[in-house]
């Protein structure tokens, strides 16, 4: 439910709403537009009688949310949300590139990396410390030794860091991480999403599963804001179908479609949807072409002798090349 406030109504009567709504076990939370000061409610509102909060004299009407949804729902929070990441920006006009390689091999790889990417105009390093792999004998990550090569990028660089977190035991690794990444396949995993939620507010990179709708894409984002952290960017890999040719299947107009239901940003990753790093570059320039608030490709100095995802990795070459015919696009659009 939202509760859409008069224009004039004083301070004092929306802290009387929000105390009123409080003493029902109901969340009350504030959002400020151009043209409207709404009030979303968390909770079981089922006891809740609108008729009621309708007539309260700093109250304009009364709106019930049917979507399962409520904290991610642009009707809750009609502002684009722009999430910062420790100084870089996403989401509201801001555009941010992530690139790395697919998993964090020693000093010399991520360093070097780290810096031809910023040079290419990457704004954040992305690199795996921990690995999700179908196979339990292929390379799992470097675990903790990986963050602190991250870090040790990050100090020579200034990028901020991305990096996947797989169990909540190792959370405390990650104090220093600037975006935590859930992976595709941890998307459901709803007890982590809600001890990561909980207990921190920094940036969640929250991609979509390999074969969930735009819905559970949502109610998992859902799962963190309801946790209390509001800092949630969804991020479109592609699922999985019957076509074979492609790792996976990208839909590029679910970026549409998710900026009309979430406030949220929408990031694309081309890298997991092709498969092919030779299709990397034309797919980065269609997502940012039809709205997409960022990218995050992968990126490897030696693509063929890479631990993990080598096919789909671009070279420092082709992301230089990458980035600035992405570049030139937004600069077309935005004329």
């Amino acid at each position: 439910m939202i509760i859409i406030l008069k224009k004039g109504a004083s301070a004092t009567e929306v802290e009387n709403l929000k105390a009123l709504l409080e003493s029902k076990n109901i969340t009350p939370h504030v959002s400020e537009g151009h043209l409207e000061k709404i009030i979303g409610c968390v909770g079981d509102i089922a006891h809740l009688d609108p008729g009621v909060i309708e007539a309260m004299d700093c109250v304009d009407t009364v709106r019930r949310i049917q979507e399962p949804y409520k904290a991610a729902n642009r009707k809750f929070h009609p502002e684009d949300t722009v999430v910062d990441c420790s100084g870089v920006k996403i989401g509201g006009g801001a555009f941010s590139v992530i690139a790395g390689p697919c998993s964090v091999e020693s000093e010399e790889q991520i360093v070097a990396i780290a810096k031809s990417v910023k040079a290419s105009g990457a704004t954040m390093l992305r690199g795996g410390a921990f690995k999700p792999r179908t196979s339990p004998y292929a390379f799992q990550g470097m675990g903790a030794e990986g963050i602190k090569l991250l870090q040790l990028a990050k100090k020579e660089t200034g990028l901020p860091i991305v990096t996947e977190l797989m169990d909540f035991k190792d959370i405390e690794l990650f104090n220093d991480v600037d975006v935590i990444q859930i992976g595709a396949r941890n998307m459901q995993n709803f007890n982590l999403l809600k001890e990561v939620g909980s207990y921190t507010t920094k940036p969640i990179l929250l991609k979509r599963g390999m074969s969930a709708t735009l819905q559970e894409l949502l109610m998992s984002a859902e799962y963190l804001m309801a946790s209390g952290n509001p800092n949630v960017i969804l991020c479109e890999r592609g699922i999985r179908t019957f076509e074979t040719a492609l790792r996976n299947t990208l839909d590029l107009g679910v970026v549409t479609l998710l900026h009309k239901l979430s406030h949220l940003p929408v990031v694309i990753d081309p890298s997991h949807a092709a498969g092919h790093s030779w299709m990397v570059d034309s797919i980065s320039v269609a997502a940012a072409a039809i709205g997409a608030d960022g990218l995050i490709i992968e990126v490897h100095n030696d693509p063929p002798h890479a631990k993990c995802d080598g096919a789909q990795s671009q070279t420092p070459e082709m992301f230089a090349k990458t980035v600035s015919r992405v570049m030139r696009v937004r600069a077309a659009l935005a004329e």
